[in-house]
């Protein structure tokens, strides 16, 4: 049994019907989407109606009111049983809908993120594009004004919920002359004319639904805009400030996923005689690895707890971003050794823990991109 980080009553009944919800409705989906390379769309329909999509949010905008903490224990729970299924969801109750709670309008919000929230919609948040990754100032789409409208053309690539999405946030370049102060943020609705999106084939993550988006001549309403022209690259690293909590969240699901299955698959497979957990080797490895989970929950929860609380957290949610990330990759890999050969083997779900993992490093902003902010931060680098 796992220690809880001072979590309230409420957040522990949450957790519990969270892990119960992921368990009877998501767990029988993930064979079907890992193998259609889609993430299920009732998924989103089913959790908005119970209230648990978007658990951070404030209730006067339908959402749970739990803040980041709740946010972590959904997406916790849903990485335990599959890592793209709570990927998907996970840019649906931050970077997707974040710009819309923090800067978007009172129509905006009617239109976009209420329905968001309550699983109506489905939405998708695009910032890199083939020669922009961690380099987000090089992004080269662009909006011109053209009367009440803007005309957008560029491409995006890595998009989650890209392949399902109703609406996605675009970052654009409104004033290329300004650089970053020229890019702004706006509202695409799926379905404008010039808006095509295709599906992209990943190692890892299948049942989350990536896609390259196009846009040519798009055609969109300027009140579609978010909040001010040039403010939108402020507007995207807030959400991916909050968003790299969050994402510890799944990583420490995975890294709970993978150390599960490898202590019953200890105490359940035998040789020479006896179960391998009695060998040292297996049980030192599992006894380290049950010491890192807890030392990670018990920093996921105190980070998203000072997130409430109103810290910005710039330095605290990359330290945990990153040291979720590596036990993550460390526990899927070391549940493919536990397992060995049965692990290897395109049933076990194993293999699946180690695909995904592999990917904790680079969503969000990269490992090394994470210690830079984190270098800044400690008044090393400018």
């Amino acid at each position: 049994m796992s220690m809880d980080f001072g979590l309230s009553e409420q957040h522990k009944m949450f957790k519990k019907a969270v892990r119960d919800f992921a368990g009877k409705e998501v767990a029988p989906l993930v064979a079907e989407a890992e193998k259609n390379e889609t993430c299920p769309k009732e998924v989103f329909e089913k959790m908005g109606k119970l209230g648990y999509l978007c658990p951070g949010y404030p209730p006067e905008y339908e959402g749970g009111g739990l803040g980041e903490i709740g946010t972590c224990i959904m997406l916790e729970e849903l990485a335990r049983v599959s890592p793209g299924i709570a990927a998907g969801i996970s840019v649906q109750s931050g970077l997707s809908t974040y710009p819309l709670l923090t800067h978007g309008t009172k129509g905006q919000k009617q239109k976009f993120l209420i329905p968001a929230i309550k699983g109506e919609k489905i939405g998708a948040y695009a910032l890199t594009e083939p020669n922009a990754g961690s380099d987000s100032g090089a992004i080269e789409t662009t909006a011109k004004r053209d009367g009440d409208c803007y005309i957008v053309n560029g491409n995006k690539i890595y998009i989650t919920n890209g392949q399902i999405c109703d609406f996605v946030i675009v970052a654009v370049y409104t004033n290329k002359s300004k650089g970053t102060r020229g890019i702004s943020t706006i509202i695409i609705e799926s379905g404008t004319p010039g808006f095509s999106a295709m599906k992209m084939a990943k190692l890892g993550y299948h049942s989350a639904a990536t896609a390259e988006l196009a846009f040519e001549d798009c055609r969109v309403p300027a009140e579609n805009l978010i909040g001010e022209e040039g403010r939108g690259f402020k507007y995207m690293m807030e959400a991916l400030n909050v968003a790299r909590i969050s994402h510890a969240a799944r990583s420490v699901g995975i890294a709970t996923a993978a150390f599960e299955a490898s202590l019953s698959y200890a105490k359940e497979r035998a040789q020479f005689g006896q179960p391998i957990g009695r060998f040292q080797a297996i049980a030192f490895k599992l006894s380290t690895l049950a010491t890192q989970l807890e030392a990670a929950r018990s920093f996921l929860y105190q980070i998203a707890s000072l997130y409430d609380q109103g810290n910005e957290c710039r330095k605290e949610g990359p330290m945990v971003k990153v040291f979720c990330s590596e036990l993550a990759i460390r526990a899927a890999e070391e549940a493919m050794r536990i397992h060995a050969g049965a692990g290897y083997l395109a049933e076990s779900v194993v293999q699946r823990y180690f695909r995904d993992a592999i990917l904790s490093h680079t969503t969000e902003g990269t490992t090394e991109i994470q210690q830079l902010v984190i270098a800044r931060e400690l008044g090393l680098s400018g």
